[in-house]
């Protein structure tokens, strides 16, 4: 099939993009990199009066660090990011990216784009959501912050309004005692997964803290809070740590999943693919992070 006929205005100014949005009364759609949207209005599964194309818009196209965090506009490319310098400074951005699709894709698709679209099974809302990272939407009254986990509100479906776009996206950069951890299970290579997880731990005087955040298992991201079961599998004695932690994390895997399933897998069985996930990059997020604070310490 071929898209339904819709206008193009391709400004040069944010300021001119947010008004061309204003002006369409919901019938517009910004595009950067479309390779989300393009599938999307080929099969007339969206039909927007008017496409605003935000490649012109020159801040948009920043890729900065600032102090404690990454700054990326809308239009940098998943690919930049990917082989720039600045993008090793995210260290789980960096173990994410090679996971999105394939590489002639991240060359055209856009991180805030990929974070717009909402995929439920896509790879960088989770990892925005795991590190808490703060995203800019830009309206008519102006700019507003709001957290990647308030971000998401089911697939496809975001905090952004009809009239705002998605103009910028904060990600902490490591600090040190931190360790980082990125999986996924698809049936090949490039596909939607069927389960995956971003996973951070942070060393501290009190304990490791620990936050996972699932994907493709849910309807949106799912963030968790894993810092108990880590700290109790840690002063276990055992064979592995990875082991350990598959009994902790048990419950919190099943409560996680309520996708219903389909023609690729169960609901059971993305628990299962979970829970073996969870345990693996769990356990090498923490040996990360110690092994880390022991190189700054010796």
């Amino acid at each position: 099939m071929k898209a339904a006929p819709f206008a193009y205005v391709r400004p040069s100014r944010l300021s001119d993009a947010i008004a061309e949005l204003a002006e369409t009364r919901g019938g517009g759609k910004v595009i950067a990199g479309g390779q989300s949207l393009t599938p999307v209005l080929a099969m007339r599964l969206a039909r927007p009066d008017t496409l605003i194309d935000i490649n012109s818009i020159e801040e948009l196209g920043a890729l900065t660090r600032s102090g404690p965090a990454l700054h990326i506009g809308a239009t940098v490319t998943q690919r930049r990011v990917e082989r720039d310098p600045l993008g090793g400074s995210v260290p789980l951005l960096r173990l994410a990216l090679p996971w999105v699709g394939h590489r002639e894709l991240r060359s055209r698709g856009t991180v805030c784009g990929s974070l717009a679209h909402a995929d439920p099974a896509a790879e960088l809302p989770a990892v925005a959501c795991c590190l808490d990272a703060e995203l800019t939407l830009t309206g008519p009254n102006g700019h507003r912050s709001v957290s990647a986990r308030e971000f998401f509100h089911g697939a496809m479906t975001t905090a952004l309004t009809p009239d705002e776009i998605l103009t910028s996206v904060r990600l902490p950069v490591a600090a040190e005692g931190e360790g980082f951890g990125f999986a996924e299970i698809a049936r090949r290579h490039g596909d939607f997964a069927l389960a995956g997880l971003a996973v951070r731990v942070r060393l501290r005087a009190g304990g490791p803290e620990a936050t996972m955040t699932a994907f493709g298992v849910s309807d949106r991201p799912v963030t968790r809070d894993l810092s108990e079961q880590l700290a109790a599998a840690v002063t276990e004695s055992g064979d592995g740590l990875a082991g350990r932690l598959r009994e902790r994390l048990a419950a919190v895997v099943e409560e996680i999943v309520d996708t219903d399933g389909d023609i690729h897998a169960s609901r059971d069985y993305r628990r299962r693919l979970l829970l073996a996930l969870a345990a693996r990059e769990l356990s090498k997020a923490y040996e990360r992070a110690r092994d880390g604070a022991e190189e700054v310490t010796t």
